[in-house]
C-alpha cells in the first residue's frame, strides 16, 4: 500500500452508502413524511397559491437516526424531481453554526451557478431563489440550528421541496409539522444490532438482544456503537455487554455511555487516536490527517480509522480518497475525552502538527505544478515521500476533494489565536496551491474567505505588512465583482497600512489601485492623480517596466477626460519605456492606444502610420488579436479617408486572421495590468 498523499488507484466508498433495501424501521414515520409532501396547505387552504416550498422538518437528537430518516425520504421521492437534489449541511460537527452566506454559496456551487466573490447573504440568498425559481429540486438541509438559517435558504418556488432535520421545531416558518422521532421499534433495533455485530450471537440469544436494545433506549447511534463492541469480541456474549452498560455511569446519554464503554476497551494508542479526531477540521478525516493528531505513521492511521469505520466510530465518505467523517452525535461525546485524558498543552501540539502537516501537503500540491524550476523540483524531492505526489492530476484532485477540510482548517487555525504563525503559513500555502490548480479566477471565493481571514490574524497581531497585503487582495476582488466603493475604501485603508510598515511595494501598489478605483468610478483627474503619485514611486526605485505601464494609465485617464494633449504625451512616454525595457508585446498595445488617442484628436494621418508601426510589433509578438484589431482601425481610417480598397483589403487581413485563430482554439484570457494580483500573505516564501 502506498504512503503517498493521493493513491489515484485506491477508490474507497462508503461502507454505509445508501443501498436499496438497508434502511430500518420507521415504517410509519416515513408514510407521514410522504402524506404531508400532499397535503393541502394553509395558503391552499385560504385560496392563495403556495409562494414557497413545501417544509418538511424530521426532528430528533443527535444520533437518533434522523438523517438516515432524511436521506431515505429523499431515495424514495428524488423522481418526482427531475432538477435534482441539492444538500447542505447547516451545523458544523462541532456544534458551530454554518453561517448562511457559506450555505447558500455551497448550494450555488452545486447548481453551477456562478457567484461573486465576497457577495453579501441578500445577494447570495436572492441568487439561490432565482437559479430554483423554475427548477423543480429537492434540498435536503440537515442539522439545522435555527428557522432563520432554513427560511433564507427556501425557494420561492412550490414545485420545490425541502426536508429538512433538526433537533427541535422550526418556530416562525408557516405551515411546518415536526415528525418527531423516539427510539427504533424493538425489531428494528434487534435487527440493527445483528448487522453491526454478526447474526448469531443475536440468535442464540433473542432475549438478551432485546434487553440490549431496551438499554439503548432505541437510539440508533448507540446500537451501531454496541453492535461494533461486539464484532470486535467475537467470544463476548450480548449478556456481558448489557451487565457493563448496565453498570455504566458518568454519561447522561445512552451513546455517551457506550462510547465510554468502547474507549476504554481500546489499546492506548487506538484510544488516544479516536480522542484527538475531535479535532480534525470540519469532522473530516483522511490518514494524513490522524497520522499528524496521533504522530503516528500514515499506514498505521490508515488502519485504524478502517478500523473505527468497520465498528461504527466513523463514517467512511464516497471519495477517491481514503476520507472519513466523525458522526456530529460523537464528536461532543469524543471533544470530551479528549479534555479528559489530554493535558492542554498536548491538545495544542496535537493542532499544531496537524497544521504543519497540512502545510506541507499544500507546498507539495504546489511544487508539483512547477515543473520546469530545477529549484522547485529539488524541493519536492526533498520532502517525505508521503507527503508527496504521483502527478500534477493527483495533487489537483487532493486539492479539491480536501477543499471543505482544508478552508475548516484555516478558520479554526485563526480563531484559535494561539497559533498565528502556523495558520498564517498555512493561508499563504492555500493561496498559493489554488492559484497555482484552480486559477484566482475560479478560486475568488476560497481566496476572499482565505484573505478575509489573514486580515483577522493580521489586526489581531499588529502586522501592518501582511494587513496591506490582505487589504489589496481583498480590494482587488471586490474591485472584480463590481463594488468599486468598497474596493477604494479597503485600498485606502492599504496605503495606511504600507505607509505603516515601509513597504515601498505595498504603498505603490496601492496607490495605483486607488487611482484604478478612482478611473473605473469615472473620477479621471483623482486617477491620474493617483496613478501620478505611483508613478514617482516607482521611479523612485527605478522599476522601469512598471514606470511605463503606469504612463499608459495616466494616459488612459487622460483620454477619458477628453485632454488628448496629456494622452498623447503620456502613450509617448509609455511606449518608450517599454522600447527600452525589450518588452515587445508591452509595446505593441501602447503604440495601439497612442494610435486611437491620435485618431481622437484629429490626427489621422499620425494614427494610420502608428498603427502601421503597432501592426510590425504586434506581429513580432505574436499578438493575432492585436493584429487584427489594428488591421480593422486601419480599415475604419482608410473608409473615413475615401480609400475603400485599402479598407476592403485591411478588413479582409483582419477576417482571415481571426478565422484562424478560431479554428487553432481560443487561448486563455490574457491578465493585464488591472487583474488581481494575488501578493504573498505571510512571510515565508
Amino acid at each position: 500500500m502506498t504512503e503517498q498523499a493521493v493513491d489515484p488507484d485506491s477508490v474507497r466508498l462508503s461502507r454505509d452508502a445508501a443501498v436499496e433495501g438497508r434502511f430500518l424501521g420507521r415504517t410509519r414515520e416515513l408514510k407521514e413524511l410522504r402524506a404531508d409532501i400532499e397535503r393541502t396547505g394553509l395558503d391552499t387552504l385560504s385560496g392563495r397559491k403556495a409562494p414557497r416550498a413545501r417544509v418538511l422538518l424530521i426532528a430528533g437528537r443527535p444520533g437518533s437516526g434522523r438523517t438516515a430518516l432524511a436521506e431515505e425520504l429523499v431515495r424514495q421521492v428524488a423522481d418526482r424531481y427531475p432538477d435534482g437534489v441539492l444538500r447542505a449541511r447547516l451545523t458544523e460537527s462541532d456544534g458551530t453554526r454554518v453561517p448562511v452566506e457559506r450555505a447558500a454559496r455551497e448550494l450555488l456551487d452545486a447548481l453551477e451557478v456562478p457567484a461573486p466573490a465576497g457577495a453579501p447573504e441578500d445577494d447570495l440568498t436572492g441568487a439561490l431563489r432565482t437559479a430554483l425559481a423554475d427548477r423543480r429540486t429537492l434540498l435536503l438541509l440537515d442539522d439545522a440550528a435555527d428557522a432563520e438559517q432554513v427560511d433564507a435558504l427556501l425557494p420561492d418556488n412550490p414545485d420545490c421541496l425541502a426536508v429538512t432535520v433538526s433537533s427541535g421545531p422550526l418556530t416562525g416558518i408557516a405551515d411546518v409539522r415536526p415528525c418527531t422521532l423516539g427510539g427504533l421499534d424493538t425489531k428494528s433495533a434487534v435487527e440493527l444490532l445483528s448487522r453491526a455485530a454478526g447474526s448469531v450471537r443475536i440468535t442464540v440469544d433473542p432475549r438478551a438482544a432485546e434487553g440490549l436494545a431496551e438499554l439503548c433506549e432505541g437510539e440508533a447511534a448507540a446500537l451501531v456503537l454496541a453492535g461494533g463492541w461486539l464484532a470486535a469480541r467475537p467470544k463476548a456474549a450480548v449478556a456481558d455487554l448489557a451487565k457493563q452498560l448496565h453498570a455504566e455511569t458518568g454519561q447522561s446519554t445512552v451513546a455517551g455511555r457506550v462510547l465510554q464503554l468502547v474507549h476504554a476497551s481500546l489499546p492506548a494508542s487506538a484510544a488516544r487516536m479516536l480522542r484527538l479526531l475531535s479535532l480534525a477540521p470540519a469532522g473530516l478525516v483522511d490518514p494524513h490527517t490522524a497520522s499528524a493528531l496521533a504522530g503516528c505513521p500514515v499506514d498505521a492511521a490508515r488502519t485504524a480509522l478502517d478500523g473505527f469505520a468497520a465498528h461504527g466510530l466513523l463514517h467512511a465518505v464516497a471519495s477517491p480518497l481514503p476520507q472519513y467523517e466523525v458522526p456530529g452525535c460523537l464528536h461532543p461525546l469524543l471533544r470530551a475525552l479528549a479534555e479528559t485524558h489530554e493535558r492542554p498543552a498536548e491538545l495544542q501540539l496535537a493542532r499544531a502538527r496537524m497544521l504543519e502537516r497540512t502545510v506541507r501537503l499544500l507546498q507539495s500540491c504546489r511544487a508539483i505544478t512547477e515543473t520546469d524550476s530545477p529549484l522547485a523540483r529539488e524541493k519536492l524531492l526533498g520532502m517525505p515521500r508521503s507527503v508527496r505526489f504521483p502527478s500534477p492530476r493527483a495533487a489537483a484532485d487532493w486539492l479539491r476533494l480536501s477543499r471543505p477540510a482544508l478552508l475548516a482548517a484555516a478558520r479554526l487555525a485563526v480563531a484559535d489565536g494561539e497559533l498565528d504563525t502556523l495558520a498564517r503559513r498555512l493561508m499563504s500555502q492555500l493561496v498559493r496551491a489554488m492559484v497555482a490548480h484552480v486559477g484566482t479566477r475560479a478560486a475568488a471565493s476560497d481566496l476572499y474567505t482565505v484573505h478575509g481571514l489573514v486580515l483577522d490574524v493580521a489586526e489581531r497581531r499588529r502586522l501592518p505588512r501582511e494587513r496591506a497585503a490582505a487589504l489589496l487582495n481583498l480590494g482587488d476582488l471586490d474591485a472584480r465583482t463590481g463594488r468599486t466603493a468598497d474596493a477604494l475604501v479597503r485600498y485606502r485603508a492599504a496605503l495606511d497600512a504600507g505607509r505603516a510598515a515601509r513597504d515601498p511595494y505595498a504603498i505603490g501598489r496601492a496607490m495605483e489601485s486607488v487611482g484604478g478605483a478612482h478611473l473605473e468610478l469615472g473620477d479621471y483627474d483623482r486617477a491620474a492623480d493617483w496613478f501620478g503619485r505611483a508613478l514617482a514611486e516607482r521611479l523612485a526605485r527605478d522599476e522601469r517596466a512598471d514606470a511605463a505601464r503606469l504612463y499608459g494609465r495616466i494616459g488612459a485617464a487622460h483620454t477619458y477626460a477628453g485632454r488628448y494633449g496629456e494622452a498623447l504625451r503620456n502613450w509617448r512616454a509609455a511606449v518608450a519605456g517599454h522600447r527600452k525595457n525589450g518588452d515587445v508585446a508591452a509595446r505593441a498595445r501602447a503604440l495601439s492606444e497612442l494610435a486611437r488617442v491620435q485618431e481622437y484628436a484629429g490626427r489621422l494621418e499620425e494614427s494610420l502610420d502608428t498603427c502601421r508601426e503597432a501592426v510590425e510589433w504586434a506581429r513580432r509578438a505574436e499578438d493575432t488579436r492585436l493584429q487584427a484589431a489594428l488591421h480593422l482601425r486601419l480599415a475604419d481610417s482608410f473608409e473615413r479617408l475615401g480609400d475603400p480598397a485599402s479598407a476592403a483589403l485591411h478588413r479582409g487581413t483582419a477576417e482571415r486572421m481571426l478565422g484562424e485563430e478560431a479554428l487553432e482554439g481560443d487561448p486563455e484570457p490574457e491578465q493585464g495590468a488591472n487583474a488581481c494580483e494575488i501578493r504573498s500573505t505571510s512571510a515565508e516564501d
